[in-house]
């Protein structure tokens, strides 16, 4: 997750007299009437409710409200000068009440509040740090706004009443959940998986076959176009970027930017309002979208930011939320930064685990089928130590019986050297593998081997053969991080200047390779060769064992124009382009048959590594492993053959007679042989066929070469055939088992 690197600009000091408590007096009704003027709305009974659960919740006619906040040590005060933490409620006009909440239990502060039910704002103010600030609930289920005033916000004693977000109470989400005629989640099996990541908004914001008001929300992802169009591509599971309700960054409320992917989380309970298409939709809305992609077979992944908030860092500290409530208990202490963004939390407290798990149950109730956790080693690293697997949020997380049914996907690092635990991440939990993106693009430019090719190619058991199966390697070439597929041959160097950053942010080790030329070009010989190396790139991405992930758009050959991290453009540059292009539609054409062959071809998406233990009595040979090797020569791989750096082709053969898997249902699985060869030679290279000990002949169903991979003579091919292959180029064959006596 790459974020700004401009030092966040300091607000000028507020000069405006009504950001002191003081003058707002007139606008605030006090519990008892204590601190309120004139005329202050009457008292309303508060009793002490119940610590459990936390946030705002409906029951017995009135609303209970718990919340963590530490205490000047004064419990029962009436106000925010005595044990410090105040209820407010706010009125449609922008009054507020307070009623001081004298009820501790462990820490949580509760109070019940007869007569208050769903539609009404509300927030909390704790003396304890500064009681001007009217707090937002960590718990809060929605928000009223994500927009806030900077100087407000992180000048000490300036009160942001009117100037921050509120939370709202809302009605039991089971009146959205507990329908009986929701659909079932499709629970697709980790093997049979494909992840697309993709925006809501981006995804949607300019596709001409939805109506405009729902485009760029959760109703414009659940509509039948955006469905359709998932279903023919052949994903499984859409994961969401960020969801949860965001707020920009200080540095760029600063300097009148945006956060457009989301990752600066404000409530973790919250879908964002700007994904609404009507106001205070949000949440049925989601409810709906998450059905209909159930429906149609697709799972829902929501990607969750659970290392940092959107509170801003030492340079201009902000307080919205937690920071007012109790920061010893939220974060690690000022100038402790393992993301990158200013503030980490701490994954060593109860309150952290306790929000997080919350949330995490909270979101799966809702119907989401699994997660990917953004830097997801902060988790394992409570106090801000070392990496710990067994870390007491990641236990709690892996030992939920809700959360364990969930797919659980662990991007396995942070911002810091010791963070990086790609691998280590444990029993429970998929990962997000770099080594599969870095490997791939190396071999691809010419660089890397065919032995750390052949690694990915096989699910990463070097990485993940701790007890766990392939399908915990998320492989990936591209994501939401770094270049499109487009761009990743299209550009050498990043492109970031309307980022505001002056080119500063976003990574230099892209691993990329222009093909000749920076940027746009009108060469038909350099775009040729673009398609040709995109095509490759997937191929090697969807035909690998693992878990595949596509980024939204590469299979429209979309791009960001050299841009590697646009976080804060809301633009064309980072929305999905459906105009249609001749290259759209072939690119589009070649996933939609790359995938096919994978999804009906059992023996490339295995649910074991492979063992090399004989494949079975269907071949010639019973004695046959379950995979081989083969050089250009179609003699299979010596050891000498591995360690030679100039080799640039191999032919993977993969044994059809026993599959290492099941299918969705658990029923056994069984396919034809298989067999990948992969030319990365700049020329032409020459390839011998394996003879027939291995199959009687080969049928070509994917030719790189072609705009859409389909092979221009689809004819079988004796085994022991030679035949020449273009360069950087590959073929799949399927094998026709030889007849036995």
């Amino acid at each position: 997750m790459l974020r700004s690197s401009a030092t966040e600009p300091a607000p000028e000091p507020a000069n405006d007299p009504a950001d002191d408590p003081a003058s707002r007096a007139g606008r605030t009704g006090v519990d008892g009437g204590a601190d309120g003027p004139a005329g202050a709305l009457p008292a309303v009974s508060a009793f002490p409710g119940r610590p459990y659960p936390l946030g705002a919740t409906v029951q017995d006619g009135g609303t209970n409200f718990a919340v963590v906040a530490d205490s000047t040590g004064r419990a029962g005060a009436a106000d925010a000068a005595g044990s410090g933490v105040q209820l407010c409620l706010i009125d449609a006009d922008g009054t507020e009440r307070r009623w001081a909440m004298t009820d501790n239990t462990r820490g949580i502060w509760h109070a019940f509040v007869p007569g208050v039910g769903p539609g009404q704002r509300y927030g909390y103010r704790v003396a304890a740090h500064d009681p001007a600030k009217l707090l937002l609930d960590p718990y809060a289920r929605r928000v009223d706004s994500t927009e806030y005033d900077l100087l407000a916000a992180s000048q000490p004693g300036a009160d942001t009443g009117g100037k921050a977000p509120l939370g709202i109470v809302t009605a039991p989400v089971t009146e959205l959940t507990m329908r009986p005629d929701r659909p079932p989640r499709p629970e697709i099996p980790w093997e049979h998986t494909v992840v697309y990541e993709a925006h809501v908004k981006g995804m949607t914001a300019t596709h001409p076959g939805i109506p405009a008001q729902l485009r760029g929300t959760f109703a414009g992802l659940a509509h039948p176009a955006t469905i359709d169009y998932l279903r023919e591509l052949g994903v499984t599971a859409v994961e969401l970027l960020p969801v949860q309700a965001a707020a920009s960054e200080p540095g760029l409320v600063a300097t009148g930017r945006r956060n457009y992917w989301g990752y600066s989380t404000l409530a973790f309970f919250a879908p964002d309002p700007r994904f609404a298409s009507r106001p205070g939709a949000e949440l049925a809305e989601f409810v709906a979208m998450v059905d209909a992609l159930h429906a149609a077979g697709i799972e829902v992944l929501l990607d969750v930011v659970y290392n940092h908030t959107a509170e801003g860092g030492p340079e201009v500290p902000i307080t919205l939320s937690e920071r007012g409530f109790a920061p010893g208990e939220y974060y690690l202490p000022p100038g402790t930064d393992l993301t990158g963004c200013g503030n980490t939390l701490n994954a060593g407290t109860l309150t952290t685990v306790r929000l997080v798990t919350d949330s995490l149950r909270y979101w799966a109730d809702v119907g989401v089928d699994g997660f990917r956790f953004d830097l997801a080693s902060v988790l394992g690293r409570p106090g801000g130590g070392g990496f710990e697997a067994g870390s007491a949020l990641l236990t709690a997380i892996a030992a939920d019986p809700v959360l364990a049914g969930r797919k659980l996907i662990a991007e396995p690092w942070d911002a810091t050297a010791e963070g990086y635990a790609v691998g280590r991440f444990g029993q429970d939990w998929a990962e997000w593998n770099d080594k599969f993106r870095d490997d791939v693009r190396d071999f691809w430019r010419g660089q890397g081997s065919i032995a750390a090719l052949a690694r990915r190619l096989t699910g990463s058991q070097d990485l993940f053969g701790d007890g766990r199966r392939p399908f915990a390697s998320v492989n990936f070439v591209t994501a939401h991080d770094g270049f499109t597929l487009r761009d990743l041959v299209s550009y050498n160097n990043k492109h970031n200047d309307a980022n505001g950053e002056n080119n500063r942010d976003g990574t230099d080790n892209n691993r990329s390779d222009n093909n000749g030329v920076e940027g746009d070009t009108d060469d038909p010989a350099v775009l040729q060769r673009r398609l040709q190396q995109a095509r490759n790139l997937m191929a090697t991405l969807l035909l690998a064992t693992g878990t595949p992930m596509v980024t939204m758009g590469d299979e429209r050959w979309r791009t960001q124009r050299g841009n590697n991290n646009p976080y804060c453009l809301d633009t064309d540059v980072s929305w999905m382009d459906w105009a249609g292009s001749a290259e759209q539609h072939q690119l589009q054409a070649f996933f939609t048959r790359t995938l096919g062959l994978r999804k009906n071809a059992a023996a490339l998406h295995q649910g074991r590594f492979f063992s090399g233990a004989p494949g079975g009595p269907s071949l010639p040979d019973p004695m046959l492993p379950d995979l081989m090797w083969f050089g250009p020569d179609g003699r299979p791989m010596a050891e000498s053959d591995w360690l030679d750096p100039q080799r640039r082709t191999l032919g993977m053969w993969v044994n059809g007679a026993t599959i290492a898997g099941h299918g969705p249902h658990g029923e056994p699985l069984s396919d034809d042989s298989w067999l990948l060869i992969i030319n990365g030679a700049e020329q032409p290279t020459s390839v011998t066929l394996p003879d027939s000990a291995y199959g009687a002949s080969y049928l070509p169903v994917l030719d790189t070469t072609a705009d859409d991979g389909a092979p221009g003579d689809p004819q079988p091919l004796p085994a022991g055939q030679q035949l020449t292959v273009a360069g950087r180029t590959v073929l799949l064959l399927r094998v026709a088992a030889a007849a036995t006596a």
